[in-house]
């Protein structure tokens, strides 16, 4: 199976059956903090409502489409990062991730990404890359603003969180962009 190894460390490794009981774990322990942006975190109720999710995303790596990992920091699953699908025809993609409150401000997500954008461009040969975070989210955006995304614009209740849509801002980062910012 596709894993990355990033730093010494952290590592992207895709998800299996059998971590879903950990995967349930780490979301239920920051479930209050989660659920401030990620609209599906309320449907995640126990453990087996992630074994049809990791089907999927396995099924999403094998068709070539993008994939979803599990961000392990010293050998412990800290979050997720991932391609939701990729437009081959127009060469893009975006990307998405959440990291457990807990392990945040250690660069884990950053070095996650830039990881990722390596994949991107290098190894997909893909000409863009984009990633949408809510408008308040600050966190999130610190992660494409650091890494050389350029914001694009504001998107008008993109996403819709349990009871309100919310604003998002797009950013994207193009091949020659990231050849130059690296």
């Amino acid at each position: 199976m596709f894993s990355l190894k990033v730093n010494e460390e952290v590592s992207l490794k895709l998800l299996q059956i059998e971590d879903a009981q950990e995967l349930f774990a780490l979301v239920d322990h920051s479930r209050d903090y989660l659920r401030e942006w990620l609209p599906w975190v309320d449907n995640m109720k126990e453990e087996e409502d992630y074994e049809p999710v990791i089907e999927m995303w396995l099924k999403q790596f094998s068709s070539h489409d993008g994939f979803q990992t599990g961000i392990q920091y010293k050998g412990e699953l800290a979050g997720m990062v991932g391609f939701h699908g990729i437009d081959w025809s127009n060469k893009k993609t975006s990307i998405g991730y959440w990291l457990s409150d807990h392990y945040q401000g250690k660069g884990i997500m950053t070095a996650a990404v830039k990881a990722l954008l390596d994949q991107a461009f290098e190894v997909y040969n893909l000409n863009r890359v984009e990633i949408q975070c809510g408008i308040e989210n600050k966190k999130s955006q610190g992660i494409p603003r650091r890494l050389g995304f350029k914001p694009d614009g504001i998107i008008k209740d993109a996403e819709y969180l349990y009871d309100h849509f919310h604003d998002t801002i797009l950013y994207s980062l193009l091949s020659r962009e990231w050849n130059e910012y690296r």
